[in-house]
């Protein structure tokens, strides 16, 4: 889950990165949100280990595809249904865990340039609702320095890093294990001519897990590795839970329709 921009491309959300410098942003404030428009539509977001016992009783957990896959919370089934933030990006219900990918917005630690070691704070300048010159909101400096405000982004942030960081070793860990396999879930609601096939995500193949010998396993549980894997595979069965929600709200496609 690297955070650093790219030459061609920006992390999910981002439409555009800003150092935060003392010298040119001495005046900004930022506002507390009270919704999250960027979030409209958007069906899935990326998700850190440390997560998975929050997030696996509400939300299904599932594996990107590619070379190096990212885990993720499922919002919604397909591309531009998301159950649990309105048009707005207000949450749809109460004490709604709220992955710390999304909370970060608009912060964001990356490398200023390719070859540079260190990572400096960030900010996409386009959330001009949230950070900028108010009268109102948390100063973000205070004579020439950071804010204690600041400071307490720049801490979670680093926390993220951290998290991804852990994240990544993972999930190299569990594709080196060669554990992941394609998903597919199939649902026939009652009287469809036809089940619903939901594809393009990886998970954990359960079968190779039973196989794995005593050792192997006593090795991942004393890792921390198995009870995250079955925090992943208890959360799919939400996706049938989704479906329905899906289905009561009219947003299902015709069958066949993918993740």
């Amino acid at each position: 889950m690297a955070s650093a921009p790219q030459a061609q491309s920006l992390p999910l959300f981002y439409k555009d990165l800003r150092p935060l410098s003392s010298q040119e942003h001495s005046d900004y404030t930022l506002r507390r949100a009270e919704s999250a428009p960027f979030l409209a539509g958007v069906h899935a977001v990326p998700l850190t280990v440390e997560e998975f016992p929050l997030v696996q009783r509400r939300m299904p957990i599932v594996f990107s595809l590619g070379d190096e896959p990212v885990p993720l919370a499922l919002l919604g089934l397909n591309e531009g249904v998301n159950l649990f933030f309105d048009d707005e990006g207000k949450p749809v219900e109460q004490d709604l865990y709220i992955p710390a990918y999304i909370r970060r917005y608009p912060f964001l630690l990356a490398k200023l340039q390719p070859d540079a070691e260190e990572l400096s704070l960030c900010f996409d300048p386009s959330a001009d609702d949230v950070i900028g010159k108010f009268d109102d909101g948390e100063a973000l400096f205070t004579d020439g320095q950071p804010s204690e405000f600041t400071k307490a982004i720049l801490q979670f942030n680093e926390q993220f890093e951290q998290a991804g960081q852990r994240t990544a070793m993972f999930m190299k860990e569990i594709g080196e294990m060669g554990l992941l396999m394609d998903g597919e879930v199939s649902i026939q609601p009652e009287g469809a001519p036809q089940p619903f096939i939901y594809r393009g995500f990886q998970m954990v193949d359960e079968n190779k897990i039973n196989e794995m010998r005593g050792d192997q396993l006593r090795k991942m549980v004393q890792n921390g590795m198995l009870p995250l894997i079955y925090a992943h595979l208890m959360s799919l069965n939400l996706m049938r839970e989704l479906f329905a929600r899906q289905m009561q709200q009219g947003k299902v496609p015709e069958p066949q329709a993918g993740v």
